[in-house]
């Protein structure tokens, strides 16, 4: 993170509480589910990714300033390029209104930053973001701090030793549940937990977008599914 979006130096911080959002526990309150079932919002996925980043990184009346610098823009963008990074992001009338962008590695994904600037819109973009997870055999999306926001989603804050171990556990294979102290693998140990080492099982992201060429009976889909597919998933898990 930056102090601003002029600081020329990045900071590098580990909470010692972490958010997290499981996955079979997304809250798809009655008003979401009437939103994302509507189709309002047209969502894609890595369409606008630079352009996500920036209005992400835009001051608004309850954030005047940024931790996004150049820096932080420049090392997003090149993750992107190399398959690391991805955004989703929400469009009305043709302007891009909201969503979110975040890293991978292995089956866990990093939830970097959201924004909204319409009603709902990043509530419908983690609403399908936890869907594709769940689609392509993601086991932990981390959200880094807990807001008031992401509670009322189902996010829940663990200690940094547990959050350590479930991490390791998915970077080796697992499913995220290993115990502090668990052996998950080779490599260093780290806080009790013995960490894993590359090449990590990757999820796959565009395992939705199969679904969305299923339920619309074609051979190829571009885009995010359509409302109700991404609802049907949420309600299966949730």
């Amino acid at each position: 993170m930056a102090d601003g979006a002029d600081d020329p130096s990045v900071h590098w911080v580990e909470p010692r509480l972490r958010a997290i959002l499981p996955l079979d526990g997304f809250h798809l309150s009655r008003s979401l589910r009437k939103v994302i079932v509507a189709d309002r919002f047209r969502v894609t996925t890595d369409t606008a990714f630079a352009d996500m980043v920036a209005l992400c990184a835009e001051p608004a009346d309850d954030r005047p300033t940024t931790w996004i610098n150049p820096v932080i823009r420049a090392s997003y963008d090149r993750l992107f390029r190399l398959g690391h990074a991805h955004s989703v992001e929400c469009w009305r009338d043709g302007a891009l209104v909201g969503g979110l962008y975040g890293v991978t590695l292995g089956r866990a994904f990093f939830g970097e930053s959201m924004v909204s600037r319409a009603r709902d819109a990043s509530k419908v973009a983690l609403a399908h973001l936890v869907a594709r997870l769940i689609a392509g055999g993601w086991k932990l999306l981390d959200c880094q701090f807990l807001t008031p926001h992401l509670a009322s989603l189902g996010a829940i804050e663990i200690r940094q030793a547990d959050y350590l171990a479930r991490l390791y556990s998915v970077l080796a294979g697992g499913d995220g549940s290993a115990a502090v102290g668990a052996e998950t693998g080779a490599g260093t140990d780290v806080a009790g937990v013995s960490v894993p080492s590359p090449p990590f099982v990757a999820g796959d992201w565009g395992a939705l977008d199969a679904l969305g060429a299923a339920a619309a009976g074609a051979e190829r889909w571009t885009g995010s599914p359509p409302g109700y597919v991404i609802a049907q998933l949420l309600t299966k898990t949730s």
